[in-house]
């Protein structure tokens, strides 16, 4: 098929005519990725102390938005899963992060229903509420696993978290209740970014399909009838094929080296990416880094869970408890000898009057081991009401 160059360009203006005025390229609102600057260790302790400052808490109980949120994304993520098992079966490439997310998504049902058993409704409104920030109305603590996730790309490990957690508290003490919702935070946190992942990679596995579709069509014209493709070029122009990375690099790859009759719809796509300032090369390169930058954060985020489940959470809430390392000043020091199971005890009642009056956990601590205390110095000899349990 033999098309002078002028006639080409010609042609293909005209098709502007019928590329509705709409842009491909908007972000999907409220789905953004919660991929901040990467953190040093010296980072991160910054941080937790600057968002501790920061953070304002509700007077009073909220909605539980985060089981209500939980649902949605177990819903997504579903329809994420089928949308790529379907693209499986039809033989469409698989992108790396798509397979990660494939091949793991037992885990993320599994971590979703253990979400929901240990999230009850009434121990979520209990926990303290931010009213400003982005997760104004959410639990302090989620916040805090989120900005965690946030700058580790996904990447949540002992070191870190006791690090981040441990500066944070050097400004604001958090209560035993949140210590012990870090983990589940977490796991909704991950989740929630697992999910904004698989939204993008969702929308970019439409966008492939998309330019597989055409490139499917164009290569069978092309074989058969070449006179014919400019029409199917038209077709392709009038079903305005969204000009972003996904579908420019997939239906470049399919396209490019190919007969020369296929360089047409590559030039069209080449002509229509100089109106936004863009090349193929350019969208090609930075879908290869897009690609990239989504496997290691889905990786990252299912490599969490799998932390969650190995981390020892008693040891590290009575690392960061600030109540248990006040009972460890028990003057007759019984409570660095009991088990754990006895320890825990003794601070959920710290916690119970804590509820019933207007003294903090640690307060309450405190106050305990000052009346110890003063048994202590009263009795040169055992007494059991020198004991900080009396």
């Amino acid at each position: 098929m033999e098309v002078s160059s002028k006639v080409f360009f010609r042609y293909l203006n005209r098709l502007k005519a019928y590329i509705p005025g709409s842009d491909s390229r908007k972000k999907i609102a409220g789905n953004e990725l919660l991929r901040s600057e990467l953190f040093s260790a010296k980072q991160l302790q910054q941080h937790g102390k600057a968002i501790a400052g920061a953070h304002k808490l509700s007077p009073g109980r909220t909605s539980n938005q985060l089981l209500t949120r939980m649902a949605d994304n177990e819903n997504v993520l579903s329809d994420v899963r089928n949308l790529l098992t379907t693209a499986v079966k039809d033989n469409h490439r698989i992108t790396p992060a798509e397979e990660w997310f494939l091949d793991n998504f037992y885990l993320i049902e599994e971590q979703i229903r253990t979400a929901r058993r240990h999230l009850p409704k009434v121990y979520s409104r209990e926990l303290p509420h931010l009213v400003n920030s982005p997760s104004a109305g959410l639990p302090r603590v989620y916040d805090i696993a989120l900005e965690m996730i946030s700058h580790g790309d996904g990447r949540v490990d002992s070191k870190a978290l006791s690090l981040f957690v441990s500066a944070y508290q050097t400004v604001t003490v958090l209560k035993l209740g949140e210590l012990w919702a870090i983990p589940i935070m977490l796991r909704l946190a991950l989740i929630e970014n697992i999910r904004r992942i698989a939204v993008r990679i969702s929308t970019d596995r439409k966008h492939r399909n998309k330019a597989d579709f055409w490139a499917n069509r164009m290569t069978a014209i092309a074989e058969k009838d070449p006179k014919s493709l400019f029409l199917e070029i038209a077709d392709m122009a009038r079903s305005d094929p969204p000009m972003v990375g996904a579908f420019v690099a997939e239906i470049t790859r399919r396209l490019q080296g190919q007969s020369p009759s296929l360089a047409l719809p590559l030039t069209w796509i080449e002509q229509r990416l100089t109106e936004y300032g863009q090349t193929i090369k350019s969208l090609v390169h930075l879908e290869t880094q897009q690609q990239a930058a989504d496997q290691v954060s889905m990786s990252n985020s299912i490599g969490s869970l799998h932390f969650l489940g190995t981390m020892d959470w008693r040891e590290f809430v009575e690392t960061m408890s600030e109540v248990d390392h006040i009972l460890r000043e028990d003057p007759r020091d019984i409570y660095t000898k009991m088990d754990f199971s006895t320890r825990d005890r003794y601070r959920h009642v710290v916690e119970n009057i804590s509820k019933k009056s207007q003294l903090s956990e640690s307060e309450v601590a405190r106050t305990a081991i000052n009346l110890a205390r003063q048994c202590s110095a009263k009795n040169d000899s055992y007494d059991c009401t020198a004991h900080v349990g009396y």
